[in-house]
Formats: C-alpha cells, sequence, structure tokens
C-alpha cells in the first residue's frame, strides 16, 4: 500500500501540474465548453492554472518525502475534495457542466476516499 500511495501521489503530483501549465499557457482555450469568456474569464483562467500548477508541485514534493507525510496527503486530499464538492454546488445552482467537467467531478470524489485511505500507508510501512 505504501508503495500505490507514492505512485498515486507522483502521478497526481504531475497530472496537477501538467494541467495547471496547460491552463497557464492554454488561457480561455484550456477550458472545454466555454464560449467567448472574455479577458476576466481568460485572467483568472491563467491565474487559477498557476495555482494548480503549484498544487500539483506540492503533491511531488510529498512523493518525493521518506515517508510520505500522512498529514500532507491528507491536507491535499481535503482540498480535492473541496474541489469536487464545489463541482457538485455549481451544479445544484446553475446546472449541469460540459460532460469533460463531469468526469472530473467523478475523479475529485472518487480518488479523494482512496487517498484518505491510503495517507498514512508509507508511515506505517516505516513504523513495521
Amino acid at each position: 500500500m505504501a508503495r500505490t500511495l507514492r505512485v498515486l501521489a507522483w502521478i497526481m503530483g504531475v497530472a496537477c501540474a501538467a494541467i495547471g501549465f496547460f491552463h497557464v499557457l492554454g488561457g480561455n482555450a484550456a477550458i472545454p465548453g466555454i464560449a467567448d469568456p472574455g479577458p476576466t474569464i481568460d485572467s483568472f483562467g491563467r491565474f487559477m492554472g498557476a495555482i494548480f500548477a503549484g498544487y500539483g508541485a506540492a503533491w511531488i514534493w510529498a512523493a518525493r518525502q521518506a515517508p510520505v507525510p500522512a498529514r500532507v496527503v491528507r491536507w491535499l486530499t481535503a482540498v480535492f475534495l473541496l474541489g469536487g464538492l464545489g463541482r457538485v454546488l455549481a451544479i445544484v445552482v446553475d446546472g449541469w457542466p460540459h460532460g469533460f467537467q463531469v468526469v472530473l467531478m467523478v475523479i475529485e470524489l472518487g480518488l479523494s476516499p482512496v487517498y484518505f485511505w491510503l495517507a498514512d500507508a508509507d508511515e506505517r510501512a516505516v513504523r513495521a
């Protein structure tokens, strides 16, 4: 389970950093299903892309620690879960988004319990 945590943390980190940089570089073109959002949304999207790249870097940092720190994994997972819950709130308030956003929401809500479950796997393996 410790190896699974480390691999998933690396995948999460690399994926989030790549997605973040894609949004910084691509701007509005990186957001599927959006029609002519204008410069305000472009600015917001690029800023959030940078934040997401930093979030990915935090996952990579955690994956490189020995052992992978459970407390950090739990905090990063809580942020990930909050993002998924934010998407649920958006559905309640505004309706269903582009299908790709729904897929992302399912990933966010589905992977969060896995990360919470694995959070202390590496620390437990070191103690054992």
